[in-house]
């Protein structure tokens, strides 16, 4: 205990570090406090909104995400969500199109062309995502006066209010720590924990409902060390550097490794899929009067089907490979081994050591994709098993995924600051690594 709070202040005696996690206080409160702004024109105190709403099935899920503004109707009722999506339309149009594969090789200039081509796909997109939403999700009573300038003020409100989470998104990222856009996701998830906790253990009330209740924790601390050991696993490819000989002295010859994550895309697979599985509700909900949005609205709302696991998991083996070949280019690190005087014992530089890491990143990357999958869908098992919808979310699937990855990161970057200026780290056994870490050369 001692060592925690010695940990504690060397975080908050480094001013920068200081600084940057009460400028993410500060932008959490922002984020959370709009969660709570109702939409103008709707009745706030209406049961479908007063009770929480949207609590089952896949509206449900997104609920937990956007930290309960989804059934609350809130300005930040999508959130970062179509923000996401449109990132995946852009990524995928550099695989296809010859322009935006232009734009990619073009650096720093192409990369702020891209983002601004992101950001207008997501007001796009948040205005069709919004018309859907106020049409498929709202209440009809809820809404005081259904006319023309109610649904446009809305939709610029919703469009405004994912502007705005992307905004805090991105002040996260420079002034703050981690990734902007995966704490923003995973406060929401935190802030219905607690809940979902609590009404789990009301569930299993008497000595059998303990019993359970706590064999119940006790299998959900197993599947946290099993994600946890899912981030963190790594294979570590040996890199030798030739000795070189400059003026009187002799360099290199040292030893190190490459290492490649068992899951090296991380946590954004599932934030991949899950945005497009929400596609075919919001879709349902348009056309929710026909047989085949009644069938689709049917069959994708309800999470824990085995149609939707199937779905998700193919996404998510799709998307792992995916993002996987877009983060780590073989070709690149086996250019700047080469440049270095680095190589791999037994393997020529250049080409076939491209082939040779492209091999083994292919081979650790479908076990990784397979794990991330079955993690994904565990929560429509626990389901099964009897324990409750909200908590079955953190027991596994998306909301602990991101949760542990996210944490991870963020604790990785608060361990650097503190390695860098001469600290203990913030554990005694070792570094604390995030899901970032991965190829060097």
């Amino acid at each position: 205990m001692k060592r925690f709070f010695q940990t504690i202040r060397n975080i908050f005696s480094i001013e920068d570090l200081r600084v940057r996690i009460l400028n993410t206080i500060g932008f959490l409160i922002v984020f959370r406090l709009g969660s709570y702004i109702v939409l103008p024109g709707v009745d706030p105190t209406h049961p479908s909104l007063a009770g929480g709403g949207a609590t089952e099935g896949i509206l449900g899920l997104l609920n937990t995400f956007l930290g309960g503004s989804f059934s609350r109707a809130s300005v930040f009722a999508l959130g970062i969500m179509p923000y996401i999506s449109a990132s995946i339309i852009v990524q995928l149009l550099t695989f296809a199109v010859p322009y935006f594969q232009k734009l990619q090789k073009e650096g720093e200039s192409g990369r702020k062309r891209l983002n601004q081509i992101t950001r207008v796909l997501t007001i796009f997109i948040t205005g069709f995502q919004g018309y859907a939403y106020i049409r498929g999700t709202i209440d009809a009573g809820a809404i005081i006066d259904p006319g023309f300038f109610f649904f446009f003020s809305s939709i610029t409100t919703l469009i405004a209010g994912t502007m705005f989470c992307m905004w805090l998104g991105e002040r996260i990222t420079d002034k703050g720590i981690g990734n902007g856009i995966s704490v923003l996701i995973m406060i929401g998830i935190v802030s219905r924990l607690p809940l979902a906790v609590y009404d789990e253990a009301v569930n299993n009330r008497g000595m059998n409902g303990a019993l359970l209740f706590i064999i119940e924790l006790i299998v959900l601390f197993a599947v946290v060390m099993g994600v946890i050991m899912l981030t963190q696993a790594t294979r570590r490819i040996p890199i030798q550097y030739a000795k070189q000989v400059i003026g009187n002295k002799l360099y290199g010859g040292k030893r190190d490794f490459i290492p490649l994550k068992l899951n090296s895309a991380g946590v954004m697979p599932i934030i991949f899929a899950q945005a497009l599985m929400f596609i075919p509700v919001l879709l349902a909900g348009l056309w929710r009067d026909t047989e085949a949005g009644a069938y689709i609205g049917s069959t994708f709302s309800d999470p824990y089907s085995w149609q939707y696991s199937l779905v998700f998991a193919s996404l998510i083996l799709i998307f792992t490979f995916f993002y996987t070949a877009i983060t780590i280019n073989s070709n690149d690190i086996a250019d700047n081994l080469k440049r270095n005087g680095g190589f791999v014992p037994g393997v020529k530089p250049g080409k076939q050591t491209a082939e040779f890491i492209d091999t083994v990143l292919s081979r650790i990357t479908l076990p990784g994709a397979l794990f991330l999958a079955i993690i994904a869908i565990l929560p429509s098992f626990a389901v099964k098993a009897g324990i409750g919808q909200n908590f079955a979310q953190f027991y596994g699937g998306t909301s602990l995924l991101i949760m542990v990855g996210v944490i991870l990161d963020t604790l990785q970057q608060i361990e650097s600051y503190l390695l860098m200026r001469h600290y203990e780290g913030m554990m005694k056994s070792g570094r604390v690594k995030g899901r970032s870490q991965f190829a060097a050369a």
